[in-house]
């Protein structure tokens, strides 16, 4: 009788654990989905891209010191943190997130919602290209050929944008410096960082939501310091911090905060394929819905390549051979 109790105690959680673990996925999925939209229509061209990502980074430091706090952890995160060990793990990262951030952030104002989705996907060839230099991770073949379909969505879509914004130069010159250069080069960012802090959880066993803190407080030091020289700098002290804010510019802030926590507990119990590709479905919907624009040519021609690249890459994995071993 008591093993049959156990057994069923032992079936309730692990039901309970995979509703909640739905539950962050869908969570997720409509954060990862609606967020490039949020920030188009709630953040004015007007905001200083320096005072949302710094808002941003706040709102992450407090989510995940409430969080720890929850866990009954917070005494013993404190005692057994080192200046030190916080700089090793946590501090070139947090510098290289707080550009990619700025530069996600200039992206946002300038493509459509499920242009920038998929091109911010193109942070997969990064990622896998950085931690094979770092941490000599390798790549299956049918990985690797998800990463060229990556990439011949990227061209893709950037010849499209290119073609389609109008017939003025300067107008996809915008587009093109504005829009499809920072996003592609805040994957290259994202790519380095994300191999950079797998490298400090492997090998400096470094905790996810302490090392959220840290990036999130040394990436708020990296951005005041730029601020004394930069263009943003002297838009702040010249209008001031919230100058173009609105109650509304919180929402996709309060968002991307949340979006960074839920990656976490989702990590721990399920993949994120599942996550990108129905993220990449609710972004169209939403802007076909919210503004009423149906995808191009180019975006229908990209969105499967981007979806079976995703599929491929997360079902493939690379898989250590005996004489390997």
């Amino acid at each position: 009788m008591a093993s049959m109790a156990a057994t069923k105690s032992r079936g309730s959680k692990i039901e309970k654990t995979e509703k909640r673990v739905w539950l962050y996925l869908l969570l997720l999925t409509l954060q990862y989905g609606a967020q490039p939209l949020l920030s188009k229509r709630f953040v004015r061209q007007e905001v200083i891209v320096t005072t949302s990502v710094l808002a941003c980074e706040i709102a992450k430091v407090i989510c995940a010191l409430f969080l720890i706090a929850k866990d009954g952890n917070l005494k013993k995160v404190y005692n057994e943190w080192t200046l030190t060990g916080a700089l090793t793990a946590s501090g070139l990262p947090a510098a290289i997130y707080a550009l990619q951030n700025s530069l996600l952030q200039i992206s946002y104002k300038n493509l459509d919602s499920l242009t920038f989705s998929m091109l911010n996907q193109t942070k997969l060839f990064f990622t896998a290209l950085f931690t094979y230099i770092l941490l000599r991770q390798k790549q299956s073949i049918q990985q690797i050929v998800a990463l060229f379909l990556l990439i011949i969505a990227a061209v893709l879509l950037s010849i499209g944008e290119g073609s389609s914004k109008g017939s003025g130069n300067s107008n996809s010159d915008l587009i093109l410096f504005y829009g499809i250069v920072p996003v592609l080069v805040a994957s290259v960012l994202s790519g380095l960082a994300s191999s950079l802090c797998q490298w400090a959880s492997q090998v400096k066993k470094h905790a996810s939501y302490l090392m959220t803190i840290e990036m999130s407080i040394v990436g708020c030091l990296c951005l005041l310091a730029s601020t004394s020289k930069s263009p943003d700098g002297e838009a702040i002290r010249k209008h001031g911090f919230f100058y173009g804010w609105t109650p509304f510019t919180l929402i996709p802030i309060i968002s991307n905060a949340v979006g960074g926590i839920l990656v976490g507990l989702v990590t721990v119990h399920a993949g994120g394929g599942f996550v990108i590709v129905s993220a990449l479905l609710v972004t169209a919907l939403l802007q076909f819905i919210f503004d009423g624009k149906p995808p191009s040519v180019y975006c229908l021609l990209a969105l499967p390549l981007v979806i079976t690249s995703i599929f491929i890459y997360q079902k493939y994995p690379y898989r250590v051979k005996k004489k390997e071993l």
